[in-house]
């Protein structure tokens, strides 16, 4: 078994992003990212001020029940960039064996052939305040192999920090109009302690997306969200 390296193992929480934003989970860590985002929330899965834990798909499944009992059916492979790690697969293939149902982010820069076999792929882009390029035929080849999936759903997540997200978002959104699509708020307070203020920052950030949204006549169709987890724990790690 190929071994991937684990920064933390969580939950049952909540999911605070994308498609499936609100749903009870167990989160899988990975560590590593082939991209360096200015804005980055999780810096610390690939800046090396955390150490990863190498373990199989055989160990993190026990720890899932080891940490979440029989509370959850339903597992996030978040990163970093999962995508970078081959092993996911069997950790895919021994949660499905337990009726267990897996979701995955990643900004689709790296194709992994276990992608298909994910309930929940949400595919997330990085927008020009990230300083990162997309890459559009790696992008292209990610919705061309995951748009017919019977039974398992796919969506893109930009998040807007700004008007020149924005106008990619719409770029985006143009490019996959038949992909459901998430905005959602960034947070540009990855310091502040938790409290009213920074509360106060993240619900005027989101009004801001929402008020923009509704002036644009090429977004019609998306769905704009807050960084749920945020709002309720602000930057607490392993929430």
């Amino acid at each position: 078994m190929k071994k991937i390296p684990v920064l933390e193992i969580f939950g049952p929480t909540i999911q605070g992003e994308g498609m499936v934003i609100g749903q009870k989970t167990m989160f899988v860590r990975t560590g590593g990212c082939d991209y360096r985002c200015s804005w980055c929330d999780s810096a610390f899965t690939w800046d090396g001020s955390q150490k990863a834990e190498l373990l199989t798909a055989e160990e993190i499944v026990n720890r899932l029940r080891e940490t979440g009992g029989t509370s959850f059916n339903h597992v996030t492979i978040s990163g970093g960039n999962p995508a970078l790690h081959q092993g996911i697969e069997e950790v895919i293939a021994m949660l499905k064996d337990e009726g267990v149902r897996t979701a995955v982010e990643t900004q689709g820069s790296i194709w992994q052939d276990w992608m298909i076999d994910i309930d929940d792929v949400t595919i997330s882009p990085k927008p020009p305040s990230s300083r990162m390029k997309t890459n559009w035929e790696k992008l292209d080849h990610y919705i061309n192999h995951l748009k017919d999936r019977p039974g398992k759903r796919t969506s893109i997540k930009v998040v807007i920090f700004d008007e020149s997200d924005l106008r990619y978002a719409e770029d985006v959104h143009s490019r996959y109009p038949d992909v459901p699509m998430y905005l959602q708020t960034g947070n540009p307070h990855l310091d502040a302690a938790e409290g009213e203020w920074l509360l106060k920052q993240l619900l005027s950030n989101y009004e801001w997306l929402v008020n923009q949204v509704i002036a644009s006549d090429r977004l019609n169709e998306v769905k704009v969200l807050p960084q749920l987890h945020t709002l309720l724990w602000g930057n607490k790690q392993g929430v």
